[in-house]
């Protein structure tokens, strides 16, 4: 018996897998106007397709669906079964609204109301 795997064989296999890591995952990684979706993620980095996905480097942005996740300064890593893999040189996690620069307190008013 032979373990022998034909190179169309492993190839679709390969194809497979990726289609299926795509369909699961709702991260996507933006480059200047274009979105290419995220296979797999880590603590250090991520994935993507590498036959759909130009060579990133530098900022991009980190999306899961909708929702602005985090920036990411990236360098490319390796290249393995169809992904392209990238590890992060920073990340900074995107906020909706502006940093303070000062400590607020909890019991704080929000605003003053205007003197007759």
């Amino acid at each position: 018996m032979s373990t022998f795997v034909s190179d169309d064989v492993r190839l679709q296999l390969s194809a497979a897998r990726l289609a299926g890591l795509k369909k699961v995952s709702r991260m996507r990684v933006q480059v200047g106007d274009h979105y290419y979706p995220v296979l797999r993620q880590w603590r250090d980095g991520f994935s993507v397709e590498e036959a759909t996905a130009p060579l990133l480097r530098g900022l991009v942005d980190l999306y899961d669906g909708g929702r602005h996740v985090c920036q990411c300064l990236i360098i490319a890593s390796e290249s393995e079964a169809g992904e392209r893999r990238y590890e992060f040189k920073r990340n900074t996690t995107a906020a909706d609204k502006a940093p303070l620069d000062h400590y607020r307190e909890p019991d704080a008013p929000i605003g003053l109301l205007p003197r007759d």
